[in-house]
């Protein structure tokens, strides 16, 4: 037997529309980030200023580098602080649409 709550008296459910509620992630944390892109100069910069403009702490002595099986590929896994998803869905945006980066998981 399942029990529901009923609707709220003012008609709005605040926890539906608590951004909170949506994610599984408990803010302020640690949050890797794999940047995928070709091999070239530059590429880890990038990555590199991008964190720093979504996160000040960011320390790129943490970055973790990895070529690709045929060396043309480069992965960047960055651990930025998390602070809100809106940081992080920010923070992919802009890594996705900058030109030298292909994947980002």
């Amino acid at each position: 037997m399942t029990t529901s709550s009923p609707p709220p008296a003012n008609g709005l459910d605040t926890q539906a529309n608590d951004p909170r509620k949506d994610s599984l992630i408990e803010y302020p944390s640690r949050f890797p980030i794999k940047v995928m892109g070709a091999k070239v100069d530059g590429f880890v910069h990038a990555v590199t200023e991008l964190a720093r403009q979504f996160d000040p702490t960011f320390d790129a002595s943490t970055i973790e580098l990895r070529d690709s099986r045929a060396g043309n590929y480069l992965g960047v896994t960055i651990t930025i602080t998390a602070t809100s998803r809106e940081q992080l869905d920010n923070l992919y945006r802009a890594l996705s649409s900058h030109p030298l980066v292909k994947v980002v998981l």
